[in-house]
């Protein structure tokens, strides 16, 4: 029997993301100065594999021991890629900080509703627990 609906997984899946995503971009924005930095963006996995299916028929791993896993699943289904085709400045940094700023504005605003929703899945829950009352 489970506890908590399919929802609050989702939920949590959804904050390790914005999480990440919120490391990347801090990490981004605290290397606007070093030179050859090159910007990394964090992507869902989905995406990745998308874009993948579309560019190739087939995807392949070579397996070097049969105890290998084929595909090894990301921390939490995000993938995070370096950009390296992009140079903005003389010293080879490719962060935009106008750019970084603005993923952080959206990501900040992405994981408050995150918060709100769950907290209010709780509040339900609690209300349930305790009868309505």
């Amino acid at each position: 029997m489970k506890i908590f609906s399919d929802t609050i997984s989702i939920l949590g899946q959804a904050l390790d993301y914005s999480t990440t995503k919120q490391k990347v971009i801090s990490q981004n924005i605290a290397n606007v100065d070093t030179p050859n930095y090159k910007a990394q963006e964090v992507l869902p996995f989905k995406t990745v594999l998308k874009n993948e299916l579309k560019n190739t028929n087939h995807l392949s791993a070579q397996i070097t021991n049969n105890k290998h896993i084929p595909f090894p699943p990301s921390e939490n289904g995000t993938v995070t890629i370096v950009k390296n085709n992009i140079q903005y400045n003389e010293s080879g940094n490719s962060v935009d900080v106008d750019q970084e700023m603005t993923k952080l504005a959206e990501n900040q605003i992405y994981y408050n509703a995150l918060i709100d929703r769950i907290s209010g899945k709780f509040q339900t829950l609690q209300s349930v627990i305790k009868g309505g009352k």
